[in-house]
């Protein structure tokens, strides 16, 4: 499911119920339920924390850990777009603050924040595995690499024309 399509669901206690009730009998049957509900709703609302909580027989605050400790979980929508910029030390030695910084300065958002127009959310990641392309990102899940700030303005200039 796309980033936008999965972004507008809104939370469905009976939808999260039957996700929830499919798979809790696989053995470690957290993360399969919370991959799949994010899929489902584009994020962990946090209502679905209760009904993880209850059909596993654990604490809420074992399945809000859960999903406070893997970065692939949101605890709200992602923007139309999501930029996962690599923060890891090859990137970081090849500049990836200074586009962090770009970002900042001149989009004004940064990692953790989705635009106040809901088109971009920012994330960092900690290893795309694209060390030789350093810095790189993530677009809407499609790897780029080799950034500078004028690429970057220029894959949001896209993105930005591909929502008009």
């Amino acid at each position: 499911m796309g980033q936008e399509v999965a972004a507008s669901l809104s939370f469905d206690e009976g939808r999260a119920l039957e996700i929830i009730e499919k798979l809790a009998q696989l053995e470690g049957a957290m993360l399969p339920i919370l991959h799949a509900l994010q899929e489902a709703f584009g994020y962990i609302d946090q209502r679905m924390v209760p009904l993880v909580a209850q059909a596993l027989n654990v604490s809420r605050a074992e399945t809000h850990g859960a999903i406070t400790f893997y970065h692939d979980f949101r605890d709200a929508p992602a923007g139309r777009h999501v930029l996962r910029i690599c923060r890891a030390e090859s990137c970081q030695s090849m500049g990836c603050e200074r586009l962090v910084d770009h970002l900042r300065i001149a989009h004004h958002i940064e990692p953790g924040q989705t635009s106040a127009d809901g088109a971009l959310t920012i994330e960092s990641v900690y290893c795309l595995g694209q060390c030789a392309l350093s810095p790189a990102a993530l677009i809407d899940d499609e790897p780029v690499g080799r950034l500078d700030e004028a690429r970057l303005d220029a894959l949001l200039g896209q993105l930005n024309g591909a929502r008009a």
